[in-house]
């Protein structure tokens, strides 16, 4: 059975009624979308504590949203377009977050926040995508959305390649989610 056919049926613990961190970690319900087998090898790799699903297209990703809840969906923005899926996303109430390798550029960083994206990683941090995940799914259980915390850790990055800070990008004036 491949990822795309794992049963929707909530994990059965031994029986027991306390759950340890792996196995609250396992009950998180995380959707990858992208055109590129490796990434989301990479992604289902990194994220072995969660269930993951992986689509490699739009369509396979709307199909499996319509008939399925998340926690999290992670949305290439280019190749399975990624814009139109967050949207899809926000009308099911399933945040998401952002990931690009091209489109790294003001533009799209704005587009993802009015979108109202819980975060914009590039791919270059799918070696950390396990913290950023955790970070996010934390931010949410607490109402907020993973970009503050996001521009702490990435902040030189997206100040040397996009000339962005914190205090300068441009934010929704109703967010989804508090920053």
């Amino acid at each position: 059975m491949n990822r795309t056919e794992k049963s929707l049926a909530t994990p059965i613990h031994n029986g027991k009624t306390d759950m340890t961190t792996e196995d609250q970690l396992r009950e998180k319900r995380i959707l990858a979308v992208d055109d590129e087998p490796d990434v989301l090898d990479i992604i289902s790799e990194q994220l072995a504590p969660y269930e993951v699903i992986t689509a490699k297209s739009y369509e396979e990703a709307e199909k499996i949203l319509a008939g399925s809840s998340f926690n999290l969906a992670l949305l290439d923005i280019m190749g399975v377009n990624g814009f139109a899926l967050l949207e899809t996303c926000r009308k099911k109430g399933v945040p998401a977050a952002m990931l690009t390798a091209h489109s790294i550029d003001v533009e799209s960083v704005n587009r993802a926040l009015e979108l109202g994206a819980v975060s914009f990683l590039p791919k270059g941090e799918l070696v950390n995508i396990e913290e950023h995940v955790a970070d996010i799914l934390e931010g949410l259980n607490q109402g907020r959305s993973h970009w503050r915390r996001l521009f702490d850790r990435l902040g030189p990055f997206f100040r040397d390649q996009l000339g962005l800070t914190w205090d300068n990008i441009g934010k929704p004036r109703n967010p989804p989610y508090m920053y």
